[in-house]
């Protein structure tokens, strides 16, 4: 296990705690029961320092809730000590799933509702903690994340109020922007890929699939895309192609210029497995036109791997083009809200991120190198071979 050997040499910088809000309940209680499994395993020849106090316990999970006035207005609460600790507080504020009362109305909570209770259980341990982290897989507002004629810079924005909190490290996953963090140049901020997780989810489920430039190709739905095709190709010695969108600049839609056509760029696809690349699958329009047009070009199987499935516009769309043959599998992580009904989809694929965030958490609760962490490379080199066998 990477970074273990460090681990068992150095002494973690504070008591380690785990604020799970109510929005990743599920995903948390998996990252403390891997956090618990570490350290009972762990060897350490000093845990007679203070700083060894509860190292080795049965649950990090702190017992937190935001409770919610009749009004809608809410109040952050803590209902244990966290004083002198290293505090990881996660939330997910993509989980529309969750509801509270305005004036006998229900109303579900917005990325808005979920940041304000993420300021909520920072306030409430401000003064007393030894350090504030946050861990928030999506990051908020990070389609907002560049400016143009008069709008709001909103996640630069966000960025700024957490730091000012007195947090000082912001972990999240697959950034929109990740140039972003410049809003807070002298704070900690990490935004790490999926890749291995991704490939470890498609080999399991798809024993068959051969890694071979003659057999696979990466494509990426868009410009933005375009790195991660790169890296994916490169790692796995395959060709890639790249959809670029030609819009309509003259009419906005949505708040959006709407999309004309996909164009592609690239060698041809037919006979191919082909993985499509991309952060996120929101409506899935995009996504879900470019897998029709490689079907068109004739190519074999189509896999979608994406970070994030927002799914906002439901998923009778993917059940029509799966039973049309257009998509073969859709691979997403485990970070953001899914009902159970999703996962329960034929061609449903979950990429668990718990180990990874358990690892992440634990490395920086010893204030241990994460550049093995950050570079997955050795990892999926490694799945390869065995994979190739």
């Amino acid at each position: 296990m990477p970074n273990i050997e460090q681990m068992e040499k150095t002494l973690p910088v504070a008591p380690l705690k785990l604020a799970v809000m109510e929005s990743c309940k599920e995903l948390g209680q998996k990252i403390n029961d891997y956090i618990v499994a570490f350290r009972q395993n762990t060897i350490n020849d000093i845990e007679s320092s203070p700083l060894y106090l509860n190292y080795k316990t049965n649950t990090y999970l702190v017992d937190c809730s935001c409770p919610r006035f009749g009004s809608g207005e809410a109040k952050g609460t803590l209902k244990e000590s966290i004083r002198g600790a290293d505090l990881f507080i996660m939330t997910d504020v993509c989980n529309h799933s969750l509801t509270y009362t305005v004036n006998g109305h229900i109303n579900h909570m917005s990325p808005d509702d979920h940041f304000q209770d993420l300021k909520r259980i920072i306030s409430a341990a401000t003064g007393k903690i030894h350090r504030v982290n946050v861990i928030m897989p999506f990051l908020y507002e990070s389609r907002q994340h560049k400016r143009s004629k008069r709008e709001s810079l909103d996640c630069a924005l966000a960025l700024k109020e957490l730091t000012a909190m007195g947090v000082s490290n912001i972990l999240t996953f697959d950034a929109h922007d990740p140039r972003v963090q410049n809003a807070i140049p002298l704070k900690g901020f990490d935004s790490f890929t999926p890749a291995y997780q991704f490939m470890k989810a498609l080999f399991r489920t798809v024993p068959d699939i051969k890694a071979d430039k003659n057999h696979l190709m990466i494509v990426s739905p868009d410009e933005g895309a375009m790195h991660r095709a790169v890296y994916f190709s490169n790692i796995l010695s395959v060709d890639m192609g790249m959809f670029y969108k030609r819009r309509d600049y003259s009419t906005i839609v949505g708040g959006k210029n709407p999309i004309v056509a996909h164009e592609f760029l690239g060698d041809d696809v037919a006979g191919k497995d082909v993985i499509i690349v991309d952060d996120m699958i929101s409506s899935g329009e995009s996504m879900l036109d470019v897998a029709k047009q490689l079907k068109e070009r004739h190519a074999d199987r189509v896999f979608v791997c994406t970070t994030f499935g927002l799914f906002t516009d439901g998923f009778d769309k993917f059940d029509e083009f799966y039973e049309k043959g257009y998509i073969n599998k859709v691979v997403t992580t485990n970070l953001n809200y899914l009902p159970q009904y999703a996962k329960e989809k034929p061609y449903f694929v979950t990429a668990d991120m718990s180990k990874f965030l358990a690892l992440i958490i634990d490395s920086l609760n010893h204030d241990t190198s994460i550049s093995t962490v950050l570079d997955p490379t050795v990892k999926i080199h490694t799945l390869l071979e065995k994979h190739r066998g």
